[in-house]
Formats: C-alpha cells, sequence, structure tokens
C-alpha cells in the first residue's frame, strides 16, 4: 500500500480513536467527582477514601472483563465509568460493550468471570482494613441519618473476625473504605446473578448450555419470591430480567469447557452466594407488604 493510501487511513483511524477516548476519560472524571461528592459526608478525607476504592473496584472489574476480551480477540470497548450524582453510591456502576460476537464457551467463561474476581481483589483489602478503621457504637447513639445495611455472608464473617461480637445494642459504624467494600460486595452479587446476560448467565450458561434456561428460570423465581415478600427494591431487575433472561449461544458452542475453567466457573458461583444480599437496605419490605400497607 502507498503512502499516499496509508496516511488518510490513518487520519481517519485517529479522528474516529480520540473521540472515543475522550468520553471514557470525561466519564472517569465525573464518576471520581460524584462519587467524592457523596462521599464528602464523611468529610474530605472520607470522601478520599470511598472515592478511591470504588473507583479502584470498579476498575478492577471492568478491566478483567476488558482484559479477556483482548486474550481472546474480541472486540470491546473500554469501560464507560456512569456518574450518578446521587446518595448512596455516587455511581450507577460501569461496563464495557462487546462489539463482536463471542467465540466459544471457553472465551464467555473467561469474560464472565474475570470481572468479578479481580474486583474481589481490592473488595478483600477495602473489606478488611475499612473494618478495621471501623467503630463500635451504640444504637441509640448512632443517630437518625445513618442507614442500617443487610449482610452478606462474606460480610458477616469477615465483620466477626476483625471487629468481634457485639453486644446486644451494639453495632458498626463502616468507615468510608469498609462501606465501599460493602457496595463493591453487591455490585459484585448483582453482577454475578445467573440469569440471562449478566455476567452470572455467561458462566452458568458456558457450564451448562443448554441446560441453563432451567437454572435460568429457577432462579428468577427465587429472585421474585425475595421481590414480593421481603424486599421490593429486586422488582427493576425482575422487569430487565424478564427481558434479558435467554443467552445466546456463541459461535462455536460446541467446544467443551477445560477442568480448569469449570472450577473457575464454580468458583465464581460461590462467590455470588457469599455476595449476594438478599435485603441489601434494613428498611426494605417486600412488594406485598407495600400494598398491603398502601391499601389499609
Amino acid at each position: 500500500m502507498s503512502v499516499k493510501n496509508i496516511l488518510p487511513n490513518v487520519a481517519a483511524r485517529i479522528t474516529r480513536l480520540v473521540p472515543a477516548i475522550w468520553i471514557h476519560i470525561i466519564l472517569f472524571v465525573l464518576t471520581i467527582g460524584t462519587t467524592y461528592l457523596v462521599g464528602f459526608s464523611d468529610g474530605p478525607i472520607g470522601a478520599l477514601w470511598y472515592s478511591g476504592a470504588i473507583i479502584t473496584i470498579l476498575l478492577f472489574h471492568e478491566m478483567g472483563h476488558y482484559l479477556m476480551t483482548r486474550k481472546h480477540r474480541i472486540n470491546a470497548t473500554l469501560p464507560y465509568f456512569i456518574p450518578f450524582p446521587l446518595p448512596p453510591f455516587g455511581t450507577m456502576g460501569a461496563l464495557i460493550k462487546i462489539k463482536s460476537p463471542i467465540t466459544n464457551r471457553r472465551a464467555l467463561l473467561d469474560i464472565g468471570a474475570a470481572g468479578p474476581l479481580a474486583g474481589m481483589i481490592p473488595i478483600s483489602f477495602a473489606l478488611f482494613f475499612g473494618l478495621k478503621m471501623s467503630q463500635i457504637v451504640d444504637l441509640d447513639s448512632a443517630g437518625q441519618t445513618t442507614i442500617s445495611l443487610g449482610n452478606s455472608l462474606l460480610f458477616s464473617a469477615v465483620s466477626n473476625l476483625v471487629v468481634g461480637h457485639l453486644d446486644k445494642g451494639q453495632d458498626i459504624l463502616l468507615h468510608p473504605l469498609a462501606f465501599a467494600a460493602w457496595v463493591g460486595l453487591l455490585v459484585t452479587a448483582i453482577n454475578l446473578l445467573p440469569i440471562g446476560q449478566l455476567d452470572g448467565g455467561h458462566i452458568i450458561y458456558a457450564l451448562l448450555r443448554g441446560k441453563s434456561s432451567y437454572f435460568f428460570k429457577a432462579f428468577y423465581v427465587f429472585l421474585l419470591i425475595i421481590c414480593l415478600f421481603y424486599y421490593a427494591g429486586w422488582l427493576l431487575f425482575i422487569v430487565v430480567l424478564a427481558i434479558l433472561r435467554k443467552h445466546p449461544p456463541t459461535v462455536y458452542d460446541h467446544i467443551p469447557l477445560d477442568t480448569g475453567r469449570k472450577i473457575i466457573g464454580v468458583l465464581a458461583m460461590i462467590i455470588f452466594v457469599l455476595a449476594f444480599t438478599p435485603v441489601p437496605f434494613g428498611f426494605g419490605k417486600g412488594l406485598i407488604p407495600l400494598i398491603a400497607d398502601l391499601i389499609k
């Protein structure tokens, strides 16, 4: 190819690339700002702890996905961070957009599992050291501005290990770093919901292939029961997952998983069980109890 043909192609590629990169950079900077703003209720230093930790968790998670798409030569974007300048989180997470078909179930499992597993690295550090810096308080003195949070199995286990036994009437006032870890576990569990085209859906499809649809239906019913009777906050996920409940096949769906990938898939689902919080916020009620309260 002549230089005359090369230069316009290079210029066109740069023209397309620069705006795309700037979108990622702007959203990333805005999300740093919105998470810092939300964390400012704990002061400027507390905001740095929270914002720095939650951005790191999201970055590890999404780069885990992205690096696996590069490994398998699947076209995907860099992470898009989603700023949201309202409490309690200051962000709606982050995502990458996959632009080409996923070639086989090995690639599907690698991409689906890499994000949550990578995200657990900063979550683990933030959870341990954040709980070390948290305070034990009496519920009477905690104040009305605090939010009651639900506990996952993993959060409870690490809390018991680091903080120890709490007497009746006591609770833990989370350090901003520990709160970021709690949010990270919640986000990880939501991504690992074993339905449709979420990370967990990718993993279950890679493991079970055609039989995955039965698993999706069973878990959808389980989540629906939680929504109806225990926590109505899952309603949006119920609606969205009703649309995205099916998982498309990969290009070469017949290629089997090796033993190592099966173990990784099972490990990711164990993390889901440990990180999942059925009632994330203590003030929640099921949809049926809420409707019953309204018609009284």
